[in-house]
């Protein structure tokens, strides 16, 4: 592949989504900058993107943290200028409202919401200057209506988007695409297919494509990415074709 001189940051760089969209910018030729909680748990992605000729830098790194998100965002602008940032990092829960402490309502706003803000206003800054960049925001379901024991989620998706929406109203105009995709579906993970079993179900019994591929959905990320700024999509909403919406 033919390296650029730019990195894609990505903040939120999980064993699915996350290391799908890593892969997908670093099969284009991008320096992939790869954050989340636990550093060690990036080494198999690193080893696999550097293996099919990529380069990865893992990162360690809290999204909820101010210092942590500039410092990881500067060390991969002064690596090569950032030229993608993506806000993925996952705060899913459920609990009934009698459930939902304090501390839940409030840590779930931090990793979703809190940490889009912090994310996006820093890209911005190392951005702004170049004149050009690109910087998307995962949604879900939730980031449209809120659901049975998804207050904490739903309000803190909700947040997000409307980050989201005033980011891209303030920086399109000054040429950074700022996008927000809802994943409206179940993604293939770990996590969904355990709450598929938590129901009753057998994830390995339903049909084709019923859940959606982590390689499907970096695919629309690269799609935003590369779009023409002459048709730039704020929000685009994926699912599978069997979905109901």
């Amino acid at each position: 592949m033919q390296q650029r001189n730019a990195t894609a940051a990505i903040i939120g760089t999980g064993d699915f989504i996350g290391s799908a969209i890593a892969k997908r910018f670093a099969a284009e030729g991008y320096t992939v900058f790869a954050g989340r909680r636990t550093a060690e748990k990036l080494e198999t992605l690193k080893r696999e993107i550097e293996s099919a000729g990529g380069k990865c830098v893992a990162r360690g790194l809290d999204a909820r943290k101010e210092e942590d998100v500039t410092a990881f965002l500067k060390e991969a602008d002064a690596h090569a200028p950032l030229e993608v940032c993506i806000f993925n990092p996952g705060a899913n829960v459920n609990f009934p409202i009698l459930e939902t402490t304090e501390r839940v309502f409030h840590k779930v706003w931090e990793m979703a919401c809190y940490g889009g803000f912090l994310t996006g206003r820093e890209a911005a800054r190392l951005m702004l200057p170049r004149g050009k960049g690109t910087i998307l925001f995962t949604g879900a379901t939730a980031s449209l209506r809120g659901g049975i024991g998804y207050a904490a989620f739903a309000s803190a998706k909700f947040g997000l988007r409307a980050v989201a929406q005033s980011m891209a109203r303030e920086l399109g105009p000054k040429n950074i695409h700022v996008a927000h995709l809802i994943i409206d579906a179940g993604v293939d993970t770990a996590f969904v297919r355990e709450r598929i079993r938590a129901r009753g179900g057998d994830p390995d019994k339903l049909p084709a494509d019923t859940l959606m591929e982590p390689e499907s959905v970096a695919n629309a990320y690269w799609y935003l990415h590369s779009q023409a700024r002459d048709g730039w999509t704020h929000e685009l909403d994926l699912r599978p074709f069997a979905e109901t919406w």
